[in-house]
């Protein structure tokens, strides 16, 4: 299996299955002399590891970080930084009748179908579990950045959207709510919705919003390695993941070129900002900002008609514990996946320093 490695320079792969013994990765090409602070890596796996409230999986993981190498008296050594999370809260049994049967809109028939061999616990690789080792990776970045601040909070739950612009947003209220939503009025509302989709046996999606401030200026390449572009793959690749706007998004496309273009001041700053903070596929010193839209959990706890692997007919329900929302706990991975690529970006451009 190819494609698991995310990155150039800064590059982290991960590898292990929802239902082995552990998860981990490696992360590449972090430079020596970093101060780790290891209560914040472990703050941002909590904000991402499941059975944290009622309205997310059940599923009771420590998420705890081993990390085996890379690191000397708490800093890095500039040699891979190689860690891994076990699993310790497994309930393989609660798959055993989807062995042979493919979950409409899951992973299980492609994996399938390519590879010609599939781990159905869980969905193996395919699980969202993985993300916990980009969060591992992203928090190393986060501190690499230094200055750089990403915050990302939940915008929408199904047809309840947070309207309000971020920045008449108090940013303390994210984590003060099950949700992760900016807005305390909106969170309420969404933490309702979600526990009565729950109630239903069904699933529904969502929208996070990120914002980063203080950015350089110079980050990007202007052909095919386009800031905008590498968020856009870093974002599309995390799971349950349908779409990825930035700056005005597709609100552009109903705006005239001199109502959209963003004027500058005589400091090179914009009066407005709908490039997003990009230009040209490089950051222009704005505030970076873009949307995520996420699908709903494909594993609902109904009976759904599909094919079992022979191509016959069958019925899939889903059994044990599952995300009804998936966005509360994708709001640290997206923060992360954002940190991998700013800090790789950071070392290919070798602009300024953070």
């Amino acid at each position: 299996m190819a494609g698991n490695s995310f990155g150039k320079i800064f590059k982290l792969t991960t590898f292990g299955e929802s239902h082995g013994p552990a998860i981990g990765g490696i992360l590449e090409g972090c430079p020596a002399g970093l101060q780790l602070d290891f209560e914040a890596i472990n703050a941002e796996m909590q904000r991402r590891k499941p059975g944290q409230s009622k309205i997310v999986t059940q599923r009771k993981e420590a998420d705890e970080v081993t990390f085996l190498s890379g690191i000397f008296e708490g800093k890095t050594t500039g040699t891979p930084i190689g860690f891994t999370i076990e699993n310790i809260n497994q309930k393989s049994a609660d798959y055993n009748h989807i062995k042979n049967i493919y979950r409409p809109s899951h992973a299980d028939f492609t994996y399938d179908k390519k590879y010609g061999v599939r781990d159905y616990r869980g969905g193996g690789r395919s699980s969202a579990r993985e993300t916990a080792c980009r969060v591992v990776g992203g928090a190393i970045a986060k501190q690499l950045l230094k200055d750089v601040k990403i915050t990302a909070y939940v915008s929408a739950v199904g047809a309840i959207e947070l309207k309000k612009h971020f920045s008449e947003l108090d940013f303390s209220e994210i984590e003060k709510n099950p949700v992760r939503c900016a807005d305390a009025e909106t969170a309420s509302k969404m933490e309702k919705f979600i526990k009565e989709i729950r109630k239903e046996g069904d699933t529904v999606g969502g929208k996070i919003t990120c914002v980063i401030e203080n950015v350089p200026i110079g980050l990007g390449e202007p052909v095919f390695d386009k800031l905008h572009a590498a968020l856009g793959m870093a974002m599309l690749s995390i799971n349950a993941v349908k779409g990825f706007e930035y700056g005005s998004g597709f609100a552009g496309t109903k705006m005239k070129g001199s109502e959209h273009n963003d004027i500058f001041n005589e400091d090179g700053s914009t009066k407005t900002n709908h490039s997003g903070g990009i230009q040209g596929g490089i950051s222009n010193g704005e505030t970076i900002y873009f949307n995520v839209a996420f699908k709903p959990v494909a594993t609902i706890m109904q009976k759904q008609e599909t094919i079992d692997s022979a191509g016959k007919k069958a019925e899939a329900e889903g059994k044990g514990r599952h995300d009804p929302c998936v966005v509360p706990r994708a709001v640290p991975i997206v923060e992360a996946m954002a940190a991998l690529v700013l800090a790789d970006y950071w070392l290919i451009g070798k602009v300024s320093k953070f």
